[in-house]
C-alpha cells in the first residue's frame, strides 16, 4: 500500500535531517514527531507537548525548512499539532519566524575615518548596524483590507524594487494601532530577504532625535551622524509628525533625506497625519514627503477585523467560536491594536478561571472593556448630527449644491471633523461628497473667523459640539 504524500514527505526530511545531527539528538527530538497532514504548501506534524514544538522551532527550524523546501519548494511551510496531556484535543500552531534579520558590515573608505554608530555604546568600536526589524513584522502576518489595500500593494512594489520606481519617499499615514509600523517594517523584511546586500535601517523619530542631539554635544560627531544615516540604503523613520518644533532636527533629517533620495536609496516614512495637516514642520521637508506616495491607512472594516481575529488566534494556538470571533469584530472596531488586547485578555480570563472561551465570557469582558466607552465621534457621525441639527437631508448635504444653508452645514461639519477626530484633510473632503483638501481648508479657516465675528454662528457650533460629546 501506497504511503500518503504527507509522510512521504516527511520521511523524505527525515532521511535529509537524520545524517546531519547526532543520533541521540535524532532519537529524541524527530522520532516521536508524526506527519499528520499536508495542505499545499503546508506540512502539519504533530508533536507530543508545547515544550517539545519551542525546543525544535529554536534549535532545529532551519534545518526542517530547508529540508521541507526541497521537497516542497520555496513556498513550504510546517505547522504544528501539539497534544493536550489532559485529553485528545490538539491545539495548532503555525511555524514561528526565526530567522535573524542582518546587514551586512558597512565598507568605509580610509579616508572617512572613524565612523560614528549611534545605535551602539561609545568603546565598542565594530560597526554593525543592527536593522532594528521584528521578525514578527512580517507581511505574512500583515492582514490585508479595504482598509490598507493600497498602502499594501505599494509595499509590496517597493520590496521587489527598493528606491527605482515612483513610490520614493513612501509615506505612509493614519491613527494609531492601525498597522503603519508593521507594514513599514514588513517592506524592510522583505527588502532583506530578496537583497541581503541592501543595508536597511527601522529608527523612530524620536531616538533619531535623541541620536541627533547626543551628535551636537561633542566636536565633529554631527558629522560622523550625517554620514552614518548618508550610508543606509533603505530607511525607515517611524512617526515623522514628531520632528515638529525641533528645527536642528529637522534640518539633519533634510540632508539625509536629499542625499538618499538623490543616490536612488529607499525612503519610507510614518505618521499620524498627511503632510499636509502637519504642524511645525519646514515647508522644504513636507514638499518632499509628497514626492512619492501618500498611503493612508484607516480603521479596519468588519470582515477586515474578523480575519485579524482568526489569523492572531491561529498564531497563538486558540481556537475560537465562530460566534465569539464576529461578536469581538462587531464591538470592537477602532483599531488593530485594540482588537488584539482584547483578544489577549479574553485569553487571560479564560486562562485565570479556568472556563471555556465561548459568547458568555467574551460578552462579561468586552461589556467591561467597552461599554461604557461614548461612541467615537467620526466623520459620519458628525455628519448625521450637523444633518439632525440643521434640519437638512443627508443626500441633500452631501450634494453639489450652494445654498447658503447646506455650505454653512458643510462648513461646520468639516471644521468639527477636523478638530475632533484624526481624519486627514483629504479623507474629510472625500467624506463630504468628494471634496477635495482645499475645500476643507477654506471651510475650517471661515468658521475659524466667524467664530470671533458672529455670536449666533458660534452657538450653533458649541451646541452641536456638546451634543457629540455628551451623546
Amino acid at each position: 500500500m501506497t504511503e500518503p504524500k504527507h509522510t512521504l514527505v516527511w520521511n523524505n526530511c527525515l532521511n535529509i535531517i537524520r545524517d546531519i545531527i547526532r543520533p541521540q539528538s535524532y532519537r529524541t527530538w524527530f522520532e516521536p514527531v508524526k506527519a499528520v497532514r499536508i495542505s499545499g504548501a503546508v506540512l502539519t506534524i504533530e508533536v507530543p507537548s508545547n515544550f517539545f514544538r519551542e525546543y525544535l522551532e529554536e534549535h532545529y527550524i532551519d534545518l526542517i525548512s530547508k529540508a521541507l523546501k526541497r521537497e516542497l519548494g520555496k513556498e513550504a511551510k510546517l505547522e504544528y499539532n501539539v497534544r493536550v496531556v489532559s485529553g485528545e484535543d490538539v491545539v495548532t500552531f503555525p511555524q514561528q519566524s526565526t530567522q535573524e534579520i542582518k546587514n551586512k558590515s558597512v565598507p568605509f573608505p580610509n579616508q572617512a575615518g572613524n565612523i560614528t554608530n549611534p545605535f551602539v555604546i561609545p568603546g565598542l568600536q565594530q560597526l554593525e548596524i543592527d536593522p532594528q526589524l521584528n521578525p514578527q513584522y512580517s507581511f505574512e502576518n500583515f492582514i490585508e483590507g479595504e482598509c490598507n489595500r493600497l498602502a499594501r500593494s505599494a509595499g509590496l512594489n517597493i520590496s521587489a524594487n527598493p528606491g527605482k520606481g515612483t513610490f520614493n519617499p513612501l509615506f505612509l499615514y493614519g491613527g494609531s494601532g492601525l498597522g503603519k509600523t508593521h507594514l513599514a517594517q514588513a517592506i524592510g523584511i522583505s527588502i532583506k530577504k530578496q537583497f541581503p546586500e541592501k543595508i536597511v535601517l527601522y529608527v523612530s523619530a524620536n531616538r533619531f532625535q535623541t541620536q541627533y542631539m547626543d551628535a551636537t554635544t561633542v566636536k565633529n560627531k554631527l558629522t560622523d551622524f550625517l554620514h552614518f544615516y548618508q550610508l543606509i540604503d533603505v530607511l525607515i523613520i517611524d512617526d515623522v509628525h514628531e520632528f515638529a518644533g525641533k528645527p536642528g532636527t529637522q534640518n539633519a533629517f533634510f540632508h539625509i533625506f536629499s542625499h538618499l533620495h538623490s543616490m536612488g536609496k529607499q525612503l519610507i516614512l510614518t505618521s499620524d497625519k498627511a503632510p499636509v495637516d502637519l504642524q511645525d514642520l519646514e515647508m522644504r521637508l513636507l514638499s518632499r514627503f509628497k514626492w512619492g506616495l501618500l498611503a493612508e491607512l484607516l480603521p479596519p472594516d468588519f470582515s477586515t477585523r474578523v480575519e485579524i481575529l482568526k489569523a492572531k488566534s491561529y498564531k497563538d494556538g486558540i481556537t475560537l467560536p465562530e460566534e465569539v470571533i464576529n461578536y469581538i469584530a462587531s464591538r470592537v472596531s477602532s483599531n488593530i491594536r485594540e482588537i488584539e488586547g482584547t483578544l489577549i485578555s479574553l485569553l487571560a480570563q479564560s486562562t485565570l478561571t479556568n472556563r471555556n472561551i465561548n459568547l458568555d465570557l467574551a460578552e462579561s469582558l468586552i461589556e467591561k472593556l467597552v461599554s461604557k466607552n461614548k461612541p467615537e465621534i467620526s466623520v459620519d457621525r458628525i455628519q448625521k448630527i450637523v444633518c439632525e441639527y440643521f434640519r437638512i437631508d443627508p443626500q441633500l448635504f452631501l450634494s453639489a449644491s450652494r445654498k447658503r444653508e447646506l455650505v454653512q452645514a458643510r462648513q461646520i461639519s468639516m471644521y468639527l471633523s477636523r478638530n475632533l477626530t484624526k481624519s486627514s484633510l483629504a479623507s474629510i473632503g472625500t467624506q463630504t461628497g468628494g471634496r477635495d483638501h482645499a475645500t476643507v481648508l477654506h471651510a475650517y479657516n471661515t468658521v475659524c473667523d466667524l467664530l470671533d465675528t458672529d455670536r449666533s454662528f458660534r452657538k450653533y457650533v458649541v451646541d452641536i459640539e456638546k451634543q457629540l460629546k455628551s451623546s
